[in-house]
């Protein structure tokens, strides 16, 4: 098989940052739709109180996994530079060390997950109806958490070489699992959440199967050794990337899940409703996302490559690929909200309340066009201790307390309540902007 590592150095911009971002951005819509079919198929087949246990307890996964694909950015980045700066014999110690690092983090959020389940549903404050489904659930995702960790750490692997296409091979295997696992235990043996959850830990067993055949068979830029798999030097320099990332992510995902414990107490409609307005949100943001993790690896290639001024228009040229289809995506949440939200449910009143988030949100998916590329530029850039200081002001200061003050407003408002995500993103530009000239000053008076 050939060497797909990608050159990000150089040709056009723009067609270069399109080919490395598509596989990327598929692979984020088959992560979504495998995410949306456990909740789509438990809104068909199952109960209200299961479709509020999958709800609550996938805000929880995506703690996780958001967490640990943040974490793993490190191992991205850091693959990325060496192979710009000409040094891929130093890539089979990153690799090494990463996997010896990933395997201590599953181990830890297996205990928390298996064993905490119960706590964990309660502190979400999800309906009692729906209490025993939701541990249920957290429970048996819990149980695969290991299989969900080692896709994270692989697809960094394959992104850092430049291969976005890999991921995306074996995601599409996950998702077509998934989706006959959740028709199989959901609407044939109605297991409720429970089978969306075995099916969702099969899929993601599949994926990492498929990952490791795929890296066995693709012809390496570096050699790997039994000697690198050990707590190395590398294993400094990645966590020193990723941690401030993930810790980031950790309070950002964890104000979602306060988010969803506030909406949780309006109800086991209000609790549905706001989980399939997530579910349209999570497709709501691929574009942004895939842009974000796409400006990592080519930021970082040019930047290893002293090529920094290509690395600066590159952010640019991610944020106007967003806002053309941020704002296409704007006007469909915006204007059909209610059909989206139908696609899940059949509830009138889900889908109401599913809707009136959305409305609240819809400003997010441009204003997110903006942000990620720049927090993708940092990033390829090693400012990640500063996205992490941005994020935290929009995460503590804005979103969680704006969403709290709505919630508990006589007449709560889910649209209120929605519009916390685009106002504290709205923050976190006019920071990034701020640091980004200040740090172009800087730059420049060094080098003068």
């Amino acid at each position: 098989m050939k060497n797909d590592k990608t050159d990000f150095t150089q040709g056009r911009i723009l067609p270069k940052l399109a080919f490395f971002m598509l596989p990327i951005l598929g692979a984020l819509v088959l992560q979504a739709a495998y995410g949306a079919v456990d909740l789509l198929v438990v809104g068909r087949f199952g109960s209200t109180s299961g479709l509020s246990a999958v709800s609550t307890g996938s805000q929880v996964l995506n703690l996780v996994t958001f967490v640990v694909t943040q974490l793993a950015m490190g191992v991205t980045v850091l693959i990325a530079r060496y192979l710009g700066e000409k040094r891929p014999q130093y890539i089979g110690q990153v690799i090494g060390g990463a996997a010896i690092v990933f395997t201590l983090l599953a181990a830890a959020l297996f205990v928390v997950l298996v064993f905490f389940a119960r706590f964990i549903a309660s502190l979400m404050q999800a309906p009692a109806e729906a209490l025993d489904l939701t541990a249920s659930y957290v429970r048996i995702c819990g149980s695969g958490i290991f299989f969900i960790v080692a896709y994270n750490m692989l697809s960094a692997l394959f992104r850092g070489l430049g291969d976005s296409r890999s991921p995306l091979i074996f995601v599409l295997v996950a998702c077509i699992v998934n989706v006959i696992g959740d028709l199989v235990l959901v609407a044939g043996f109605h297991l409720d959440a429970a089978g969306a959850a075995i099916a969702t830990v099969a899929a993601q067993a599949v994926s990492v199967i498929c990952a490791i055949a795929m890296l066995l068979k693709k012809e390496l830029p570096f050699k790997i050794h039994r000697s690198d798999f050990k707590l190395n030097p590398q294993c400094k320099k990645f966590l020193g990337i990723g941690l401030p990332l993930a810790l980031q992510e950790f309070l950002t995902q964890l104000s979602f899940l306060a988010l969803c414990a506030f909406v949780n107490r309006l109800g086991l409609e209000a609790s549905s409703g706001y989980g399939v307005a997530c579910k349209i949100v999570n497709f709501a943001m691929l574009i942004p996302s895939s842009l974000m993790q796409s400006m990592a690896s080519f930021v970082s290639q040019n930047v290893g490559a002293g090529n920094k001024k290509r690395a600066e228009q590159s952010m640019f040229t991610g944020i106007g690929i967003g806002l053309v289809f941020g704002c296409a995506v704007f006007a469909l949440v915006w204007c059909k909200g209610d059909v989206l939200s139908g696609l899940f449910t059949a509830d009138a009143a889900v889908i109401a309340n599913g809707y009136a988030y959305l409305k609240g949100f819809a400003p997010e998916t441009i204003a997110t066009a903006i942000l990620f590329s720049m927090v993708g530029y940092f990033n390829g850039n090693d400012k990640t201790l500063w996205v992490m200081v941005q994020g935290l002001v929009q995460t503590l200061l804005v979103r969680l307390p704006m969403a709290y003050i709505m919630s508990i407003q006589p007449n709560a408002s889910l649209t209120m309540i929605g519009l916390s995500a685009p106002t504290s993103t709205v923050v976190g530009i006019l920071l990034n902007i701020g640091f980004f000239l200040w740090l172009k000053r800087y730059e420049n008076q060094t080098s003068a």
